[in-house]
């Protein structure tokens, strides 16, 4: 079908027909309730949707559905995300397996309707599962395993399916729909685990919990993160066997034999899958690491990919102010897990599109090229770069100025 991704995430939410869908609109990820009410109206789905008064209420609702014994979805963006910040803690604390789609946007101020990372990364302690989408077959797909991870007994934690905003959520491209009768067997049945309507089992959600009890309900919540890692990668590999692509942590391109490697999420993985390959028709041994999994984040796996190479270049479209060198979360991520795991190479950081902001294969071969005089020297001039910022022109590469003066 010819779809975009919020049509497609949409598609997938029919298919799946929760018990509740609670939302209130925002841009870019309107377009999805918008749609899902429609499949309300035309009786496609069994779901009750609730229109609320803000993301805040419309996580509420979800919460409250969920706790019930209800399979509950959503939808949201940017500012929205963050109206909902409180509930979205006790989403997770209360171990309730809710999907969001959260289309990627730049968060207030100044007022920004455009993609970057920085709405789904200010939530990555939340306790929720990230999993990230590079085009809309992925965003469906994705959507469709959301809902095995999350109700996973050794989980039972939500997940957010991010896609990047109007890149990714307003662009018409090919979708491969599934078979409904199909999806809805790998989807298989709710079966919550402790609901609140089953009164002959009464149990107690949002009680009080002082330093009696919580410090080991925040381990429980540890310890389904820990067994998500395995479930995201067992529920990925039968969807490749059922449907015919598999899923696993990241996807690694043209990294067994590279020496310089750039590790980039979403949408931007596919500009640099085309810089890639036209380096690597110079002659030019590059690769591509394209995270899926945020959170829980693979740190081992991904420093065993990068094992081999010479110099990696972390892309992140977030900034985390007042981090170390004001980088972005990606980057601080894979520097801890390359100290943790002994992996001593130049891992430098571009900071780039915030706001929405053009990035381009040229930027891209530029960040390579950036890298190859790094693996040659060993060295760099600057740890983190501001990719593309006006009246910056001396901070656009990391590799060393003297290296840079000669080449």
């Amino acid at each position: 079908m010819a779809l975009d991704g919020n049509s497609a995430v949409a598609e997938a939410m029919r298919q799946i027909n929760p018990d509740v869908m609670a939302a209130y609109p925002i841009t870019p990820s309107t377009a999805i309730p918008q749609a899902f009410a429609q499949y309300v109206a035309d009786g496609a789905v069994d779901t009750e949707f609730v229109p609320v008064e803000s993301e805040h209420s419309a996580m509420s609702a979800c919460i409250g559905a969920a706790a019930a014994g209800g399979r509950v979805t959503t939808a949201t963006s940017a500012n929205g995300l963050a109206l909902m910040w409180e509930m979205l803690y006790v989403a997770a604390s209360m171990r309730l397996p809710i999907v969001i789609a959260d289309v990627n946007r730049a968060l207030s101020g100044p007022i920004n309707i455009h993609c970057d990372h920085g709405d789904s990364m200010g939530t990555r302690d939340a306790g929720w599962i990230h999993l990230f989408s590079e085009n809309a077959q992925e965003a469906y797909e994705n959507t469709l395993q959301a809902v095995r991870i999350a109700e996973h007994p050794d989980v039972r934690l939500p997940v957010m399916v991010m896609q990047d905003g109007f890149i990714t959520s307003h662009t018409m491209e090919r979708v491969e729909i599934y078979d409904d009768a199909e999806v809805k067997d790998f989807v298989g049945p709710y079966r919550p685990g402790y609901p609140l309507l089953d009164l002959d089992h009464p149990v107690t959600y949002g009680a009080l919990d002082l330093a009696d009890f919580y410090f080991e309900h925040k381990r429980a919540q540890i310890e389904g993160m820990r067994h998500a890692t395995r479930v995201i990668q067992d529920v990925g590999a039968e969807f490749g066997r059922r449907f015919g692509r598999p899923y696993s942590l990241f996807d690694a391109y043209g990294m067994d034999d590279a020496d310089l490697a750039i590790v980039v999420l979403a949408s931007t993985a596919g500009t640099a899958r085309c810089a890639m390959d036209a380096l690597r028709a110079k002659g030019v041994r590059a690769g591509l690491i394209k995270p899926r999994v945020f959170r829980p984040f693979p740190g081992k796996e991904l420093i065993e990919a990068l094992r081999n190479v010479k110099a990696v270049a972390v892309m992140d479209r977030s900034v985390s102010f007042g981090a170390m060198d004001n980088s972005g979360p990606l980057w601080l991520e894979l520097l801890a897990a390359a100290q943790l795991h002994k992996l001593a190479i130049p891992i430098v950081e571009y900071v780039f599109g915030l706001g929405g902001r053009e990035i381009t294969p040229g930027d891209i071969e530029n960040i390579y090229r950036d890298l190859a005089m790094i693996a040659a020297t060993d060295t760099f001039s600057r740890p983190v770069t501001y990719l593309g910022v006006r009246g910056d022109e001396d901070f656009q590469s990391a590799a060393p100025v003297a290296v840079r003066a000669m080449a």
